[in-house]
């Protein structure tokens, strides 16, 4: 009978089972009475990959020490970049005009200082000394908001017991008062390591400033040209898209801390300096929720002694944050970048578990400086309708940026 020519002949389908008949004999005639269906081990094998397992653990617990003991320098390195990145649009506008790098750090960077000290020199005893009256008050406060509590809502909660686990004793109040009463030299005086804490961020951040791209390119020589051109573009673009974004927070914080001061003075609310700049400083770095936190504190201040105070309060913060978001923000943001507001309330919160209240704020910038990168190489498309009917207006397919979020 004629096979099929593709069909294998009966010594090539003997070929090909025979090597596997005689694995499958040796197996049933193996001394056991059963196939060897073990796992063998090669001991050379074994120790390479002890060995390996090993280093890597060992390698993974020196980078967990190295980190816990330079923490603290780490973070007044990244202190010091976002200053530097902060002075970036100022230097960028002298370099167009053709002064040199370094002379544009030394000028920007220099000026920011001397406005700073003045501001310090101006308003530094007045803040403390406001902060100290404050921290005076804090158990008056407290008590007449305990007795309000009681009388709305019929509880019998114990001012004496409340205050005490608070640790809002009168003692205590004394002695952060004493502590904060003498004004800023006795501030830092007390706190010696803040002077070269300062002088770190300061040095490594004109160091940044100055000469920043050279360092950056310097680290690049030891990569392949390929990476050579991602890594500078990645640092250029994250420099200058983060500096903008640093710099006009910065702006946006003390145009609100200017003008809720004003008014705090205006209508007679204690403690107006330090409020305002607390106002100004959340408002601007803890996203969606700082401008309320911003506010709780001089209107829990007044409340109890003037309601229409605080009422006041809640009135002039809310319009003024209309004014900001439709007038200031347009105008000092317009050329820099924008944060979600999911990922900027996230990062403050990882921040502050990384670095504490610092931390919080130097969240963004950090967000900022991930965005910028993922806006430089990702892939942008266009909304389809469904998607674009859940965002509101388009512009070219794309969210538009003052639409209102998600529900």
């Amino acid at each position: 009978m004629r096979t099929h020519p593709n069909e294998p002949s009966e010594p090539d389908q003997q070929r090909v089972t025979e090597p596997e008949m005689q694995r499958v004999t040796s197996a049933l005639l193996s001394p056991s009475g059963q196939g060897d269906t073990g796992i063998k081990f090669d001991p050379g094998s074994v120790r390479r990959s002890g060995v390996i397992l090993m280093t890597l653990t060992a390698a993974l617990l020196l980078g967990l020490w190295l980190f816990s003991v330079t923490r603290h320098f780490l973070f007044l390195i990244l202190l010091a970049w976002l200053f530097a990145v902060a002075l970036e649009p100022g230097i960028r506008v002298l370099i167009a005009r053709g002064r040199s790098r370094g002379i544009s750090a030394a000028i920007v960077g220099g000026g920011t200082l001397l406005v700073g000290l003045l501001l310090a020199i101006i308003f530094g005893k007045l803040f403390f000394d406001q902060i100290a009256s404050f921290v005076k008050s804090v158990p008056e406060t407290a008590t007449s908001l305990i007795q309000w509590v009681n009388g709305r809502f019929g509880t019998k909660l114990d001012t004496a017991s409340l205050t005490s686990k608070l640790n809002l004793s009168q003692s205590n109040i004394q002695t952060w008062a004493g502590t904060l009463s003498g004004g800023v030299l006795s501030v830092v005086g007390s706190l010696a390591s803040v002077v070269f804490d300062l002088l770190t961020v300061v040095v490594f951040g004109f160091y940044f400033a100055g000469d920043g791209p050279n360092f950056f390119r310097t680290l690049a020589t030891g990569m392949s040209p390929r990476h050579q051109k991602v890594f500078v573009t990645i640092t250029d673009i994250t420099t200058a898209k983060t500096g903008g974004y640093v710099a006009s927070k910065i702006a946006l914080a003390g145009l609100s801390a200017l003008f809720h001061g004003i008014f705090f003075a205006v209508i007679g609310v204690p403690y107006w300096l330090p409020f305002a700049l607390l106002v100004g400083v959340t408002a601007q770095f803890v996203p969606m929720i700082g401008t309320y936190i911003g506010i709780a504190l001089p209107v829990l201040a007044t409340v109890f002694v003037s309601p229409w105070k605080a009422i006041a309060i809640i009135a002039f913060a809310t319009v003024y944050q209309q004014i900001e978001s439709y007038y200031f923000t347009p105008r000092v943001s317009a050329k820099t970048m924008d944060v979600n507001p999911a990922i900027a309330l996230a990062a403050v919160f990882v921040g502050a578990a990384i670095w504490g209240p610092l931390g919080a704020l130097i969240g963004i910038p950090l967000a900022a400086a991930g965005v910028s990168i993922l806006q430089t190489y990702r892939r942008n498309y266009d909304l389809v309708p469904e998607a674009a009917a859940h965002v509101g207006d388009t512009d070219k397919g794309q969210p538009d940026p003052g639409s209102e979020p998600l529900p």
